[in-house]
């Protein structure tokens, strides 16, 4: 994603700075400074999701929410949907130049700018939500993003967690990895790079374009997120096959990204509390993500007919394979991605015994003996 001219968008941060010296009698000190008016701060928030679509839309207005009640209004972060201001996919570059003070979004969708990006949303095989949790709030992630982001002139926070995320909507069944030779599919990040070696061919779009390419054919298949935010777009009416689990993104982080000029100018009340409204966002997004999927399942299946599906143990064993592949090649593809790879190893085989003997057996054996 090459750097671009936000013309819509630096005329509404021109108009907002505009407003505040007139108002204050005093000059910004340049384009990433936030509009400050007689003790307020004022940020755009830009996003990379519809607007207030539920539990990633909606997670972005809560942080903002937070950030508005917890500073006694004393700073006041107003939300834009993709395509307020710009597009899903130039989120980032707005914040970085300035055309905007923070984003909403998954990180992922800056691999274009290092392939690092992707281990802070997610990589296929990796890292359950609280797993990823775990590594950037004390296995040393933290700090590896910040210098990360630091490179593109912001400050990043997890801020939103989907869970585990279904497998995908398909037309057709998936029954032998033949089924994927030719599928076009809609699947960002590393994932996408596994549907390719599966002989698949994978298209990113963004999430308001996709229920148009699937009735119009220009996919076959979509991944999304889950049972709660799938069941919203209603791709049950095109794709009737929804398989599960998925193998791409097994806790996919959302982050906030706040331009760096903006935060260093930002007094350290104001920095406590927008690292608090986003750690609340992040723990409250995974709780109701956890919820709302188990109703929405429910509807799909009792109320709209959906039929289940698992991929076979064949092809599991064949994406697991691919997957570690397409993991290592991305991990190695320069020095710095590199230090972030082996980071991301590290944790997740610390926590992989942990998870190994705890959840996973519980939950066989619950659903054993309580399963219906």
């Amino acid at each position: 994603m090459d750097r671009r001219t936000f013309i819509s968008g630096g005329a509404i941060a021109a108009a907002t700075v505009a407003t505040a010296c007139g108002e204050t009698g005093q000059e910004s000190s340049g384009p990433a400074a936030p509009a400050v008016n007689r003790g307020v701060t004022r940020l755009r928030m830009v996003t990379t999701w519809p607007a207030n679509f539920p539990g990633l839309g909606t997670a972005a207005n809560n942080v903002a929410d937070y950030i508005n009640r917890m500073s006694g209004g004393s700073l006041e972060v107003r939300v834009y949907a993709a395509g307020e201001i710009v597009s899903a996919f130039e989120a980032f570059d707005a914040v970085s130049e300035g055309t905007a003070d923070m984003y909403h979004g998954a990180e992922y969708y800056w691999q274009g700018k290092s392939p690092a990006f992707n281990f802070f949303t997610a990589v296929p095989m990796g890292m359950t939500a609280y797993e990823i949790m775990g590594w950037v709030e004390y296995g040393g992630g933290q700090a590896l993003w910040d210098e990360l982001s630091g490179q593109f002139n912001i400050k990043p926070f997890q801020a939103g967690n989907s869970g585990h995320q279904m497998g995908g909507w398909f037309k057709r069944e998936i029954n032998t990895l033949d089924d994927f030779q030719g599928l076009r599919m809609r699947i960002p990040g590393l994932g996408g790079n596994v549907l390719r070696e599966l002989g698949g061919a994978a298209v990113t779009l963004s999430g308001g374009e996709i229920y148009p390419a699937l009735q119009n054919g220009t996919i076959d298949a979509t991944e999304w997120v889950g049972p709660w935010n799938d069941l919203a777009f209603g791709f049950y009416r095109e794709a009737p096959f929804y398989y599960g689990p998925g193998f791409h993104e097994p806790g996919s982080c959302l982050g906030v990204g706040i331009n760096r000029g903006v935060w260093d100018g930002l007094a350290d009340d104001h920095k406590a509390i927008i690292a608090s409204a986003c750690r609340t966002a992040n723990n409250l997004s995974l709780a109701e993500f956890q919820y709302q999927n188990g109703l929405a399942l429910d509807v799909l299946v009792n109320e709209h007919g959906v039929e289940l599906r698992q991929f076979s143990d064949e092809i599991w064993t064949r994406i697991g394979e691919i997957s570690e592949q397409v993991v290592a090649d991305t991990g190695n593809a320069d020095p710095f991605t590199q230090q972030v790879y082996e980071s991301y190893l590290d944790a997740r085989n610390k926590m992989r015994g942990w998870g190994r003997i705890s959840e996973l057996p519980y939950m066989a054996q619950r659903e054993r003996v309580l399963g219906r």
